[in-house]
């Protein structure tokens, strides 16, 4: 009953948006515009014997999400309202509980000032001081609430002032957020014709009062400061990045607390070199980060007992995973995260950060060549390595000391291999071979480190331009942990407004013949002009679930999802 419920309402709410986008047609000359959209994700969880999974208290659960904005003339104002119900689907973050309003904001822009009050997204450079955003897969929402302004004096110059408090749940963490940032682009002025040169200058504080520490060996304030440059010419193009974070208690990500005995800066130096033609890409980035976990609170918690950072709550920078992005399903099983704090697990396990990178090579071989054929073969090449700071480090007292050259122990690496080929005006096919290390002790706090080997291989065959079948399969073996998969997924999309799909793994070579289990999923989606309905039923493999290499934990599950996005 709970679960219909949530389908008609669903569908009551669409059908009165996509009424308020006729309505707002008539009267959007005359008194503004009115935008907006809906965007629910319902489960109803079940039991399943054969995994193991049992029915939560409440089984039936959703997150949705209505925001809608106005503007007229130079000013826009727009809310979001939320709802989870009749709590947020498994492992969201505890805090987004019943029914609130999210976010709002009132903004007024013109070409040289924008001007913020409310809840607001921004980003400074790369993001490793300060990135406010939201993702709804990953349960993300850490806009800031306060004031932005921004000024242009002229198209080359931005300068970005702005105070806040992170968002939390339905709430605002303690610590108070103070920032500025400049973009300064200087070709026009040093008369650059073939290349492009810009630079800028970052600034965030994070101001959390000390009350429970008598005599703080730290300060109230913590200052973060970030230079970079870009340069272009031709074909080639690059950047460089450096952070800083001044000193701080250091948080034991074990027992939840800070120590005050164990205080460190930070730092972060990011590098990337790229050639890009016509037929070539080539591009190397590479980080190295120590202490660079920023928090808009010391001791992050929610509901005053679990760490937030179990569900990315009041992080205040971002530091992507830079590896490939899978699209298989295999090859997102062991999926590294960016080892960005310090964090003391064990006498053996002491880390302080990481340092790696990645590079990518793309490669056309044209039509009518031998390697081209008719239509040109693409080939990719990815390698990705990422390790712990080499030093020296001691558990107790807490202490380190890092080089900022060479490596520590190994985290993960990642090879793969794609190759696309066009047989056909119908036939497409294509290739990837993936060889992975995944340290899951370092990384999970697992028993064993994994060495995995990925093949897959996919076909889509085009009847018509809007209607094609999709057949993908995959393997994976593996040394370790849950041993060798294999999957296959079949997609069917018949026009614009019908697309099904079938997809299952099986962990066939696990060493318990138990756990030997299917993760099936089968499902389809309605599309009609800007409204979309999904249906979908099956089983959750149990591991992290990244976007963009940011990832949260889930656990295994099985149930019927509804998924309903419009916009207006």
């Amino acid at each position: 009953m709970q679960f219909k419920k949530i389908i008609v309402t669903s569908f009551l709410l669409s059908f009165s948006i996509l009424f308020s986008q006729e309505k707002d047609s008539i009267t959007k000359k005359d008194y503004g515009r009115v935008y907006g959209g809906f965007e629910s994700n319902a489960q109803w969880y079940m039991n399943d014997k054969e995994i193991g999974t049992i029915q939560p208290e409440d089984p039936v659960r959703s997150n949705s999400y209505l925001f809608a904005n106005y503007q007229y003339n130079n000013w826009t104002a727009g809310v979001q309202v939320e709802g989870y119900l009749k709590e947020a689907l498994l492992n969201y973050n505890p805090e987004f509980s019943g029914i609130g309003l999210g976010t709002y904001f009132l903004n007024y822009k013109t070409e040289k000032v924008d001007v913020t009050a409310g809840y607001f997204y921004e980003q400074f450079g790369s993001g490793m001081l300060l990135r406010a955003w939201e993702d709804r897969a990953l349960g993300i929402n850490t806009a800031l609430r306060g004031g932005r302004f921004i000024f242009r004096p002229s198209s080359n110059v931005k300068l970005t002032a702005l105070f806040g408090q992170q968002r939390s749940g339905f709430d605002v963490s303690d610590g108070k957020i103070y920032g500025f940032d400049s973009d300064f682009q200087l070709s026009e002025a040093l008369k650059l014709e073939k290349s492009d040169l810009s630079f800028g200058l970052s600034y965030v504080g994070r101001y959390e009062s000390i009350e429970d520490i008598p005599e703080p060996n730290f300060e109230a304030l913590t200052n973060a400061f970030s230079g970079r440059v870009n340069y272009s010419i031709n074909s080639f193009y690059s950047s460089v990045e450096y952070n800083y974070k001044s000193e701080d208690a250091v948080l034991n990500r074990v027992s939840n607390i800070i120590d005050n005995d164990f205080i460190k800066p930070g730092n972060a130096i990011l590098l990337n070199l790229g050639y890009s033609k016509q037929g070539l890409g080539i591009d190397a980035t590479l980080r190295r980060s120590e202490n660079m976990l920023f928090l808009s609170e010391r001791v992050p918690t929610v509901s005053g007992e679990n760490t937030s950072l179990n569900f990315n709550d009041k992080v205040l920078n971002f530091t992507p995973a830079l590896t490939k992005q899978q699209h298989s399903n295999l090859a997102n099983i062991y999926v590294y995260q960016a080892q960005v704090g310090v964090d003391f697990k064990s006498p053996t396990i002491l880390k302080a950060g990481e340092t790696g990178g990645q590079i990518d090579v793309f490669y056309v071989f044209a039509k009518d060549t031998k390697l081209g054929g008719k239509y040109g073969t693409k080939i990719a090449f990815n390698m990705s390595q990422w390790y712990n700071l080499p030093g020296e480090y001691q558990l107790t007292p807490s202490n380190y000391e890092t080089n900022f050259f060479g490596v520590g122990t190994k985290y993960f690496s990642d090879y793969n291999l794609e190759v696309k080929k066009k047989l056909s005006e119908k036939w497409h096919t294509g290739f990837n071979y993936v060889n992975q290390y995944y340290n899951k002790p370092w990384i999970e706090d697992a028993s064993s480190d994994v060495n995995t080997n990925i093949i897959t291989g996919e076909a889509i065959y085009n009847f018509a331009e809007t209607k094609s079948i999709r057949f993908e399969a995959e393997h994976m073996w593996a040394d370790a942990d849950f041993k060798n998969w294999a999957g296959g997924t079949l997609e069917l999309d018949i026009n614009d407004t019908y697309s099904f799909y079938i997809w299952d793994i099986i962990n066939y070579g696990n060493d318990n013949p138990d756990k030997r289990n299917h993760y099936f999923n089968v499902g389809g989606a309605y599309r009609i002009n800007s409204t979309r309905i999904g249906v979908n039923y099956g089983r959750q493999r149990g591991g992290l679930v990244c976007v963009g290499g940011v990832c949260r934990f889930v656990p295994e599950s099985t149930g019927l999802t509804l998924t309903l996005s419009t916009a207006f």
